[in-house]
């Protein structure tokens, strides 16, 4: 899950990328509306789902925050951060 905060205006999106590529349109990807918060800022949600098979050959997950005025905010986590079960 990839979660933005404190954003301005409301229309920013996230995107995923896989080992530095863009997701494929053919995972399961769920995204939130921009919510207008009390202090007069959005927040977003995004959900990712890989199936497993697919989660054990990535190196790493990238979520992207973009505006098109607006610098992109990035954030990469690498599979081997993760603790494993």
């Amino acid at each position: 899950m990839c979660l933005a905060n404190k954003g301005f205006p409301s229309d920013w999106t996230l995107s995923w990328k896989l080992d530095g590529s863009s997701s494929s349109s053919s995972l399961e990807q769920s995204r939130s509306p921009g919510v207008l918060q009390n202090d007069g800022l959005y927040s977003w949600s995004s959900t990712l789902r890989l199936p497993a098979d697919q989660w054990r050959k990535v190196g790493s997950v990238t979520c992207e925050a973009s505006q098109s005025s607006q610098s992109a905010v990035i954030e990469t986590l690498r599979r081997n951060q993760c603790s494993q079960s």
